[in-house]
């Protein structure tokens, strides 16, 4: 149920329509109504740390929900193809690791941190792209990091940065209270999210 209710969200944020209670149990959880609380909290956790969207209620007496970027960011890679999910969730891990490494993180441990999500540069993955030209190129580009060669490096080294775009629009302490909450709940946590699910939840919301 909780990736049903994910795939559903997906749908709405992707076409920026806000949501309903009633919508959603009409949609998702017809039989199952008196688990809407716990499958909703699920399901936007994983919106939250996956993908970096959060699930917030507007209209508390009419329970009407709207879907936003996390911590205040306004980047989420959404292309108009219908096709791109939102990446904001990687963005957060990544300025998360910049903070961890004291500000200045080399390119090294940045892949090392990745690689316990499953990415690795030049392989595509299903959620985020291909990790290296998002990361050293699109969010360049965007003003959320700045990738420089470390000063007098020979053989060349790089290393991340925030970019003023992230100093402008979050925090480095909220950003390391989700990385910690990443961190603390791991992949394992969401058994039911993979490539094939979540396509298929989203084709038939």
């Amino acid at each position: 149920m909780m990736a049903e209710l994910m795939g559903f969200l997906l749908h709405k944020y992707r076409t920026k329509q806000p949501t309903s209670k009633e919508e959603m149990l009409n949609a998702v959880l017809r039989d199952d109504q008196d688990h809407f609380p716990v499958v909703l909290s699920q399901a936007s956790e994983c919106l939250q740390l996956v993908f970096g969207v959060d699930v917030k209620e507007v209209a508390p007496r009419e329970h009407l929900y709207v879907l936003v970027p996390t911590l205040g960011l306004t980047y989420d890679g959404m292309q108009d193809d219908g096709q791109s999910m939102p990446n904001t969730g990687l963005l957060v891990i990544l300025l998360g690791v910049i903070v961890l490494e004291g500000d200045f993180a080399p390119e090294e441990a940045v892949w090392r941190a990745l690689s316990k999500m499953g990415l690795c540069a030049g392989r595509e993955h299903f959620i985020y792209g291909e990790p290296r030209e998002l990361i050293t190129n699109v969010w360049v580009q965007e003003g959320y990091v700045e990738y420089r060669q470390v000063a007098n490096s020979d053989p060349a080294r790089y290393e991340f940065l925030w970019g003023p775009r992230a100093y402008t629009e979050t925090s480095k302490l909220q950003v390391l209270e989700h990385f910690l909450r990443v961190n603390r709940k791991g992949p394992s946590s969401f058994p039911s999210l993979s490539e094939e699910r979540v396509s298929d939840e989203e084709e038939g919301a």
